[in-house]
């Protein structure tokens, strides 16, 4: 430490190892003082006129549908709090009475700081188009199929776009020192050779890493999703950088690896359309008036706002020695209101067939005989009996 401020000594001009820092800054004080003035006022302008910015900008995002300027004050008043100061500084250095390496170490600081904060506020500008793109395209409407694409190939964009921000700023940032200028350029240029070796330690890591930017333009699923992985029926909540949450019908969560859904199969029941087709399936009996449950059928379909409004059928799919299957489609604008409607219909054909026709609830028939023991103690057979006069006690009946 001794060694360190002596050497900083030398570098003051007038300065000297005994006392010359004491003896420079009572030569310079008010050459200090009066820079450390313009400094000051320098930062207290910039805060007053970055007050007055977004006081205006407040006033402006008042208005209905002033997205990009309620944007702007979420994402932008921190970071412009940094930058506005560090611009004022940057103004009034040039003019100030200060030594040259005084004025050369303030103008580093200053630029790197300056350099933080315009990478801080291209972070940030991702979120405000992040803001404007989820204005336009809502997910919480019928049909958000374009929604879900463009927000999840932004989501996985604004990723990727911190990484390679982050690593460009902390390049440019050693860049600006003329000792270690060279790892500056060695963190750009080696930045192939790194993602080698390192894919090479994380392998894993490094194939989610991939099957993101893949799934990002690909779009296997998008977020909002209703997809069948594992034998379990869910909504994609979340895309990860390395995992996808799959939020369960009953709330639980399947967490997966973004590498799972580019090796393994899986359903995704709102790939092109939210549109989606339920049946519901009845064992009834061979007497089942058709025409009558088809228009009942008709009529659940009409008396919900669960029904899409375009398919609505009844038919009798297979048939079998005791039942008669029968298959209700029924069209549903998502999978919510597809499982619902499922249901409802099940639920109400079964109810109209037990108010109405209970004789076509599935039956099972079957003919019983009855025998006889003779005297000798042998039973009398079903045919000898059928065939004995009606006085005698044989005795034959069926159901």
């Amino acid at each position: 430490m001794t060694v360190g401020l002596a050497h900083f000594q030398t570098l003051l001009p007038g300065a000297h190892p005994n006392g010359g820092m004491i003896r420079f800054f009572a030569q310079n004080w008010h050459n200090l003082l009066l820079s450390a003035m313009f400094i000051a006022l320098a930062i207290v302008v910039a805060m007053v006129l970055h007050f007055i910015v977004f006081w205006l900008l407040r006033r402006l995002a008042r208005r209905k549908g002033a997205v990009l300027d309620q944007s702007l004050i979420k994402h932008g008043e921190g970071p412009t709090r940094l930058i506005f100061p560090l611009l004022a500084v940057l103004v009034v250095l040039p003019g100030l009475p200060l030594p040259p390496m005084l004025m050369s170490a303030l103008e580093h600081i200053t630029g790197l700081g300056l350099i933080a904060a315009l990478a801080w506020l291209v972070i940030l500008s991702v979120d405000i188009a992040a803001d404007i793109l989820a204005e336009r395209y809502r997910v919480d409407v019928a049909d958000n199929l374009v929604a879900r694409r463009v927000q999840t190939q932004f989501l996985m964009l604004r990723r990727i776009t911190i990484v390679v921000v982050a690593i460009v700023t902390l390049a440019i940032m050693l860049m600006t020192f003329p000792a270690i200028k060279h790892i500056g350029v060695s963190v750009l240029a080696s930045a192939g050779l790194a993602g080698l070796v390192v894919g090479m330690a994380m392998k894993e890591t490094l194939a989610n890493l991939i099957a993101s930017v893949q799934i990002a333009f690909a779009q296997p699923f998008r977020l909002g999703d209703a997809v069948v992985v594992e034998d379990e029926w869910g909504w994609i909540e979340e895309i990860g950088t390395m995992y996808v949450t799959v939020r369960i019908w009953d709330l639980r969560r399947l967490v997966l690896p973004l590498a799972y859904f580019l090796d393994h199969p899986f359903q995704n029941w709102t790939r092109t359309s939210s549109d989606l087709l339920a049946n519901t399936v009845l064992y009834v009996d061979y007497t089942v008036p058709m025409e009558e449950l088809r228009a009942e059928l008709k009529r659940v379909c009409e008396s919900t706002k669960l029904w899409g409004g375009k398919v609505c059928a009844l038919q009798a799919t297979d048939a079998s020695e005791h039942t008669v299957q029968v298959r209700a489609l029924m069209d549903a604008r998502n999978s919510d209101d597809a499982f619902d409607i499922r249901c409802l219909v099940r639920e109400k054909l079964i109810e109209y067939l037990q108010k109405n026709y209970p004789g076509s609830l599935p039956r099972y028939r079957g003919e019983w005989e009855m025998t006889r023991v003779r005297s000798d103690g042998a039973p009398e057979s079903a045919i000898s009996i059928a065939n004995r006069p009606p006085g005698e006690a044989g005795v034959r009946r069926s159901a």
